[in-house]
């Protein structure tokens, strides 16, 4: 089955919880503490992998969680980190969020993003071990891991795009210049699902896809629509089929036009090939006529062929033509990514979000408390463990070594007002101070 969008829930699995302990041996007094860190919760990781196409998985595995860290021991044993949770997705996947916008968009193969990041260990109390808390009963919960939904989308990277109206031909050629075999029948709409076919000229490779056929109104939502264009919009030559026997060939290379504008006006400047099919069994003198009325038709000098897949007629130099204009958006390609100072093909970094960390922000809330927000912030919050006073009142101490305190009393906050935090930590909160 062939899936080309796909929404999934990702969960980095939560980081491991300190461990408050101390040390107790024969013949040492006061030992101090020794309680071990928590383990980092695993990553979920998409990588790129160029025998895929289709997300076909991910129509059966709608929830991807990392496995959590381990919690820290005593004698100072740090908790086991957990392994990252890594899936495949085809060459060509873009990822977004919840909100629509693009997290990665993965292009080579084994390119690699993060969507989800695992949380951090929380600290063992041999962290806070100080010249005036010689015996600290406090230790950090681990971090939750990063949590969100997230819509898979397939654009396919093939070199050539068979485009057309149904029935123009498009399997038909496809299943000759290549091993591929898509269903071929003399009806409309036999093609439901784009299909792949690899093509050799020469010593050049071409991957070819064969999109459904697109009617007028395609745009709007007749037919099959226009969802599988979104398969063209990385090719680099589109080859633009009509069936010679069509009533007005040159109303359908206009109507398949002004689909493929309605989709991306982009599409209409891309490199194009315009072929007549099924020329086989047509009068000679009807193709000359065609070929010339389409001539004067097609946009930016675009070579007009006729061909015919079942008797071979015109497929070398079909083919030719095509491997030409795909060889020159290659080099166009590069030209681009060496002028942007783009990283060399073989370096792939893992793409993850940015976060400024030290900014913080405090609000006023309708009910006398105060809100404060900000990503250090919050994630202390998170791994603080409030049903331990100790843990409590560290919290507070790092709010007045950021200088929030001073803020939340210049903002007129009491012994008894409530802080809350966002994010995150939203639905946990302390008191300015410990109450008795």
């Amino acid at each position: 089955m062939f899936v080309d969008k796909a929404t999934i829930l990702v969960k980095g699995g939560d980081g491991g919880r300190g461990a408050v302990s101390f040390r107790r041996e024969k013949y040492v007094s006061k030992g101090g503490p020794d309680g071990g860190d928590g383990g980092k919760g695993g990553d979920v990781v998409l990588v790129a992998d160029s025998s895929l196409n289709t997300l076909m998985d991910f129509h059966y595995r709608q929830e991807l969680r990392a496995e959590p860290g381990q919690a820290g021991m005593k004698r100072r044993r740090h908790g086991a980190s957990a392994e990252d949770l890594v899936a495949a997705v085809p060459v060509g996947t873009q990822i977004s969020d919840a909100d629509g916008r693009m997290v990665a968009d993965l292009v080579q193969p084994g390119q690699r993003a993060v969507v989800a990041k695992g949380g951090q260990g929380g600290f063992g109390n041999a962290h806070f071990k100080s010249s005036t808390r010689q015996a600290p009963r406090v230790a950090e919960l681990g971090e939750p891991g990063e949590a969100c939904q997230l819509t898979l989308e397939l654009k396919l990277l093939a070199d050539i795009g068979l485009v057309g109206l149904p029935n123009a031909g498009k399997s038909t050629l496809l299943s000759v210049i290549s091993r591929a075999r898509p269903q071929i029948a003399d009806y409309p709409f036999t093609t439901l699902v784009p299909n792949l076919g690899v093509a050799r000229v020469g010593r050049r490779t071409l991957l070819v896809a064969d999109i459904p056929g697109l009617i007028e109104g395609a745009s709007r939502g007749r037919g099959l629509g226009d969802e599988f264009l979104r398969h063209i919009e990385r090719t680099s030559v589109l080859l633009h089929l009509i069936d010679i026997y069509q009533d007005d060939p040159v109303k359908a290379y206009q109507t398949i036009n002004r689909e493929l504008a309605a989709r991306d006006p982009a599409l209409l400047d891309r490199r194009t090939i315009v072929a007549l099919t099924k020329v086989d069994g047509a009068d000679p003198e009807r193709v000359v006529a065609v070929k010339s009325r389409l001539k004067r038709s097609v946009k930016g000098g675009a070579p007009v062929m006729a061909v015919s897949a079942v008797a071979g007629t015109g497929l070398d130099e079909l083919m030719r033509t095509a491997a030409d204009l795909v060889e020159a958006a290659r080099a166009d390609a590069v030209l681009v990514s060496d002028t942007s100072g783009a990283a060399e093909p073989g370096d792939l970094p893992v793409i993850k979000l940015a976060q400024n960390d030290s900014d913080w922000r405090v609000e006023t809330q309708p009910d006398g408390g105060f809100l404060v927000s900000g990503a250090k912030l919050e994630r202390l919050a998170v791994r603080t463990d409030f049903a331990n006073p100790y843990g409590r009142q560290r919290l507070r101490d790092i709010l007045r070594r950021e200088g929030v305190m001073h803020e939340l009393i210049r903002r007129g906050a009491a012994a008894s007002s409530r802080i809350h935090f966002a994010g995150r930590a939203s639905g946990v909160s302390l008191t300015l101070e410990e109450e008795a």
